[in-house]
């Protein structure tokens, strides 16, 4: 279930202070004393945190959990574009902001997470006067843009049973991945026919068992051979 943003019910401020300003290095003490001031927010799984159209208001900086970032085709297709985590940027984000463009894609919270939301002006009056927190954000985003690439190279150039494969491998939790094919078809830029397909094939060879909303992997090294084919 998703849930928005301004939905006050699914988003709880925290009661203390979070140090999160230390995973920011070298911060003037003028830039750690305006963010500190921001009060990071705790989001419930499936929060969304944007959609296509919406302005860019803010830098969300990821201090636990997982966003997801989607881009949705006229036949209602999804891709996952990619994912930000601690330490991680949004391209959708840095770019509204520097560019001022709205979003293009949406992003939901893949589990309970925690953020801060640096608001617009005083995100670029730091990328003015602060040397240090101008070159966390590009190097940030500079790395998520090598993520962007990478996934392009492997929607082009991948082999469906890599791509899957691999998605199987980062998604278990132990050896049980919950997801629909749908949200399996998302992550790999597939339809998904082509994903219910192959894992028959994976299930026939018996590496996988399918159930609704889950597969169980019964043979990760033979998964790990197949995604291999992906490097």
């Amino acid at each position: 279930m998703r849930h928005s943003m301004s939905d006050h019910a699914e988003i709880t401020r925290l009661d203390t202070m979070q140090h999160w300003t230390e995973t920011l290095p070298d911060l003037s003490p003028a830039a750690a004393r305006r963010l500190g001031a921001l009060t990071p927010i705790r989001l419930n799984r499936g929060t969304v945190l944007f959609r296509p159209g919406d302005a860019v208001t803010g830098f969300p900086l990821v201090l636990s959990g997982r966003v997801e970032v989607f881009l949705t085709g006229p036949s209602g297709r999804e891709i996952l574009l990619y994912a930000v985590e601690p330490g991680q940027s949004c391209v959708q984000t840095t770019l509204g902001l520097m560019g001022g463009e709205p979003y293009s894609a949406e992003a939901i919270t893949a589990n309970d997470a925690e953020l801060v939301l640096i608001p617009r002006p005083l995100f670029l009056a730091l990328m003015d006067s602060d040397a240090a927190f101008r070159a966390h954000c590009m190097q940030t985003f500079a790395r998520r843009m090598q993520d962007v690439t990478r996934l392009l190279e492997r929607v082009a150039f991948g082999r469906i049973e890599s791509r899957l494969a691999l998605a199987l491998l980062d998604l278990a939790e132990g050896s049980l991945v919950t997801a629909t094919q749908a949200e399996l078809a998302a992550r790999i830029g597939s339809a998904r026919e082509v994903v219910t397909r192959r894992l028959d094939a994976f299930a026939r060879a018996g590496w996988v068992a399918t159930d609704r909303g889950t597969v169980r992997l019964l043979d990760p090294q033979a998964l790990r051979h197949v995604a291999a084919r992906l490097e």
